[in-house]
């Protein structure tokens, strides 16, 4: 009964890539490296795109007056 998921007549085989990935998956914070080509990504997604969707969202809700915005002033 305790042998997982699926029972041992259905023969499942090990993809050898996707295993890798799932490897390469569970130590990404441990083998991640910041760099002089990582760093512009790293300030685009966390700095740079955060600011340009609440950018975005301030101007729509000015525009149309959305009651939140009058809450927020």
């Amino acid at each position: 009964m305790a042998g997982g998921a699926f029972p041992a007549k259905l023969g499942v085989k090990k993809n050898k890539f996707v295993e890798e990935w799932n490897g390469r998956r569970e130590i990404t914070e441990k083998s991640f490296r910041v760099s002089g080509k990582t760093l512009p990504s790293i300030l685009m997604l966390g700095v740079v795109f955060p600011f340009v969707v609440y950018a975005v969202c301030r101007d729509e809700l000015q525009k149309t007056g959305g009651r939140r915005y009058k809450d927020m002033c």
